[in-house]
């Protein structure tokens, strides 16, 4: 089994800064809820919309911000994020009305899905590039050991359900991303890019790129069914027990932390990521299916069927991540890591938001039918991202061509 532990250096800082603030991320997911609306007092409608907006501001920031990022300087960027993310989160620890709910939550998103696209920046330029996918899957396992000991201490609180615990959450929550801009220092500086003053946002004239992020999207749907998809088909089409949603999170965050260095192994150019992604595609298909069949009348069979199609969605998740990995960074122009980062991430976001209202209608509503047409339309995407990424490669040999004729013209070659 490849080392747990990132080589020493700057995957290593970057591991621990991850770590720091994911422990606060998963102390803020499992309590954010019964918290803005047992202490803040908010309505839980009111709740998803100030969340709903919050997260579609941060989804427009973060290109921009990448775009900071690489003219400015990845690191000191990252640090400035991470500082902006801890007041948003303190701020919560004393907003009790929507507007101030709202503005802190915009705030928060903003700063979260821009250090996302620093961070991806500041890795570009401390980690050779044949090592980014190992370094990201180092990453990934990172992320997952600290949302599990995160979600830990939010447990605790919601044990306890007073107040102050809640309060105690988010204040811990707020140092996890003081320590990380204090670990993110410690990190060599990264050269800032030099851009034409007023350079418009390249990324979002890049057709090829654009498909493979909406494409890639469209693979992103797994993230809101283990959240809420998986949750809601336990619950109300189901024989199985309402704790196995709890052991399902504990099995796909244990896997991603044992395995996803070594799955990401085999992942290092665009034909590995397409092959990894059409790997991903007929494992999810396959889990789609296996969870259609828990839907029967003998909770074993039940527990069975979800914990088999949990397997293989873990999988298909791992593969999945690998190819994305490599393909984002592939086909991102140099310089411009940063603003086509913050592009390519806002498939999450979309996928988060819209995700919730897609999964709920095709597997509560549909049933059986809807699980084999979610398998299906994430098939056909993982096939058609390998075409899309040859494609987008292509144009940039294309470019980078045309660039190297006009120099030598230029030189009277």
């Amino acid at each position: 089994m490849p080392n747990p532990l990132p080589p020493a250096g700057p995957q290593r800082t970057l591991s621990l800064a991850q770590l720091s603030n994911s422990v606060g991320d998963g102390a803020y997911y499992v309590t954010s809820a019964l918290y803005f609306t047992h202490v803040v007092g908010l309505a839980p409608a009111r709740i998803g919309l100030g969340l709903t907006v919050a997260w579609a501001v941060g989804s427009v920031a973060g290109v921009p911000i990448g775009r900071i990022a690489d003219r400015r300087g990845p690191r000191g960027t990252a640090v400035l994020l991470a500082l902006a993310t801890a007041a948003a989160v303190a701020s919560f620890l004393v907003v009790r009305d929507f507007a101030l709910f709202v503005a802190a939550a915009c705030l928060y998103a903003t700063a979260q899905s821009g250090l996302a696209a620093a961070r991806q920046a500041l890795l570009a330029g401390l980690v050779a590039k044949e090592e980014r996918t190992g370094a990201l899957a180092h990453l990934q396992s990172t992320l997952n050991a600290g949302l599990a000991v995160g979600a830990a201490l939010g447990g605790l609180a919601l044990s306890a359900g007073t107040t102050q615990a809640y309060l105690a959450v988010f204040a811990v929550d707020a140092l996890s991303f003081l320590l990380c801009a204090t670990v993110l220092l410690r990190l060599p500086a990264v050269a800032p890019v030099p851009g034409e003053r007023g350079a418009k946002l390249e990324v979002l004239r890049d057709r090829p790129y654009t498909v493979v992020t909406l494409l890639n999207t469209v693979l992103l749907l797994r993230m809101p069914l283990l959240s809420l998809g998986l949750p809601l088909w336990i619950t109300e089409r189901t024989e199985a027990p309402e704790w196995l949603v709890s052991a399902l999170f504990v099995l796909n965050t244990g896997a991603v932390m044992l395995f996803q260095v070594r799955t990401a192994r085999s992942v290092n150019g665009i034909s590995t990521a397409a092959q990894a992604l059409r790997r991903s595609g007929v494992l999810m298909l396959l889990a789609c299916a296996v969870f259609a069949v828990s839907a029967v009348n003998s909770p074993w069979g039940a527990v069975t069927a979800l914990v088999g199609g949990s397997v293989l969605l873990v999988a298909a998740e791992m593969l999945h991540s690998a190819g994305s990995w490599q393909l984002a960074f592939d086909l991102a122009p140099a310089g411009r890591i940063g603003e086509y980062q913050g592009f390519f991430g806002t498939g999450v976001t979309v996928a988060r938001t819209l995700g919730p209202l897609l999964l709920t209608a095709l597997l509560v509503g549909w049933g059986t039918a809807g699980w084999l047409l979610l398998g299906a339309v994430v098939l056909a995407a993982s096939y058609a991202l390998g075409p899309v990424a040859r494609w987008a490669a292509g144009t940039r040999q294309e470019a980078g061509h045309a660039a190297a004729v006009a120099v030598n013209q230029g030189q009277g070659v």
